[in-house]
């Protein structure tokens, strides 16, 4: 069986390749709640490995799950089975997007997202929901209300080194700031009224994983791959306690470093993953 070959459009077909493998293949890194006034929040926001931000609808995925849960399984196309559709989706980085908050509160927050191209970046929540084709909100059809972006470092003769990618954020909106865990064993403060770094966290000596902001003292929380998790005081910069997960650990010819920390309601208990090498 022959077919024209004269309207083959190549770069379509490998562009429809590509976007085939990256949907089998996506990884969602973070999930977040919207602001909700309702209890029960129905969306949810999701960062992916394709660098991608999306929110879904809670309701809309069960009653779409229900409907192909009714069917036959003759009649179910597999591949689709358990495909939930966004409400929208912003391309939202040049490489995964690793995580997602929302700074402010209810529809008048932003929705920030950092991601593997070192960038923090914004957008009005409001403006999403409303949006009126939201289906087709892609990349630079939305542009951010805010763009940060990590320093590069200086080295021998005036070399840049790369730009250090975002793993992590953590908000205090009280204060007006972003904390940011990077690939550069820093954390930074950002200032969101002047886009501008306010101080720099220097301590760890490996890739930082994760940051949690301790607001009611002030302080945030970072774990590393160097193994342990640092507690640093916000206005003066310094790290005022070093935690060493590994040395609870009765295992041996081990290496772990902290994946991901969070604090409780009352901020008081701290809790840690570790990832462990043997």
């Amino acid at each position: 069986m022959g077919g024209d070959a004269r309207s083959w459009d190549e770069e379509s077909y490998r562009s429809s390749i590509v976007q085939e493998r990256e949907l089998q293949y996506r990884t969602v890194f973070r999930t977040i709640f919207a602001p909700s006034q309702n209890p029960n929040p129905d969306i949810i926001v999701v960062a992916s490995s394709d660098g991608s931000v999306a929110p879904y609808s809670i309701s809309s995925c069960i009653s779409s799950y229900s409907s192909r849960f009714s069917k036959t399984w003759d009649q179910q196309h597999l591949p689709g089975y358990l495909m939930a559709e966004p409400l929208c989706s912003l391309q939202a980085h040049n490489g995964p997007a690793y995580d997602v908050k929302f700074y402010g509160d209810k529809d008048d927050s932003l929705l920030l997202s950092c991601g593997d191209d070192g960038r923090i970046r914004g957008w009005r929540w409001k403006d999403i929901l409303n949006s009126e084709n939201s289906s087709t909100v892609q990349g630079n059809q939305s542009e951010p209300l805010l763009d940060l972006v990590n320093p590069q470092h200086k080295g021998p003769w005036g070399a840049l080194s790369p730009i250090p990618e975002n793993n992590a954020i953590a908000i205090n909106s009280q204060e007006g700031t972003i904390f940011s865990a990077t690939g550069d064993s820093c954390a930074y403060c950002w200032d969101v009224e002047k886009s501008k770094i306010k101080m720099v966290f220097k301590g760890h000596t490996d890739y930082l994983h994760c940051v949690v902001a301790r607001n009611s003292s002030n302080q945030i929380i970072t774990g590393s791959e160097d193994g342990t998790a640092r507690i640093w005081d916000c206005k003066s910069g310094k790290c005022i306690q070093v935690i060493h997960p590994e040395k609870d650990t009765k295992l041996k010819e081990t290496f772990s470093w902290v994946s991901c920390i969070a604090l409780d309601a009352s901020e008081s208990w701290l809790v840690r993953i570790p990832i462990i090498k043997t």
